[in-house]
C-alpha cells in the first residue's frame, strides 16, 4: 500500500501481504524493531502485493493465505511462475495439512501460524533469506502423508466460489466461462470429494485444505 524509502542494502527488504488492516500494521511495527529487517511495501490484497512485488523486488513476501481478488497460494504461485527471486513465507490460522502442502508446491520456503510468537517471524525472514525453510517439523510431516488434493486449480476457484454463496451465473461472469461449464466442473468436484452438494463439497476440501 505504501513503499517506503529505500533501506541499507544489509537489510532483508520484505514486502507484507494481510488484508486485516490492524493486523496488517501491528506485523510491520514489530518487524521494524528488527535492525536487519526493513517493511519496504504493504498490501491489503493479493493482487496489490503481486505489483508491488513486481515493482519492488523484496528479499522476502510475508503473506497471508486468505485475502481478496488473488490468495496467498495464488500470489505464491504467480511469483513462482515468474521466476521472482522473493521468498515467500505464509502466515496463516490454517493449520492444516492440505494448505501448507500447497503452499510448498506453490514455492513457499516458509508456513507461521499467526498464534506464534512474533520472534518466531522474524527468525523465519532471516531463515529463508539465507535459503533456508522455515516450517513447523510436526505439519510439514503431516502434509506429506495426507491425503493428495483431488481437485484442479480451475475447480478449486469455482468451488471456493461456490462456497461463498455465489451462484453459477456470477461464477460465470467472473471467470469468463459459460454457465454450463462451471456447472460441470462444480459436478467434477462434487464426485471426485464424495459431496452431496456444492456446499458440501466446499466444506470438505476446506477441512482438508484444499480450498
Amino acid at each position: 500500500m505504501r513503499p517506503a524509502a529505500s533501506s541499507s542494502s544489509k537489510q532483508i527488504r520484505v514486502l507484507l501481504a494481510e488484508d486485516q488492516t490492524m493486523l496488517r500494521g501491528a506485523l510491520a511495527a514489530l518487524l521494524e524493531l528488527e535492525s536487519d529487517i526493513k517493511v519496504i511495501a504493504q498490501a491489503a490484497n493479493g493482487r496489490e502485493a503481486h505489483k508491488l512485488a513486481r515493482d519492488l523486488s523484496p528479499d522476502v513476501v510475508v503473506t497471508d493465505i486468505e485475502m481478496p481478488e488473488m490468495t496467498g497460494l495464488e500470489f505464491a504461485a504467480a511469483l513462482k511462475e515468474s521466476a521472482s527471486k522473493a521468498k515467500v513465507i505464509i502466515l496463516t490460522t490454517f493449520a492444516r495439512a492440505g494448505y501448507l502442502r500447497r503452499a510448498l508446491d506453490a514455492g513457499a520456503r516458509g508456513y507461521l501460524l499467526k498464534d506464534r510468537p512474533a520472534s518466531e517471524l522474524a527468525e523465519a525472514i532471516r531463515r529463508v533469506h539465507a535459503g533456508l525453510r522455515a516450517v513447523d517439523p510436526g505439519l510439514a510431516a503431516e502434509a506429506w502423508s495426507a491425503d493428495e488434493d483431488p481437485l484442479s486449480d480451475r475447480e478449486r476457484q469455482i468451488l471456493r466460489r461456490a462456497g461463498d454463496g455465489r451462484s453459477s451465473a456470477e461464477i460465470a461472469a467472473e471467470l469468463r466461462l459459460s454457465e454450463g461449464t462451471v456447472r460441470n466442473y462444480l459436478s467434477e468436484a462434487i464426485a471426485k470429494l464424495g459431496a452431496a452438494n456444492r456446499v458440501d463439497a466446499a466444506r470438505i476440501a476446506r477441512s482438508h485444505g484444499w480450498l
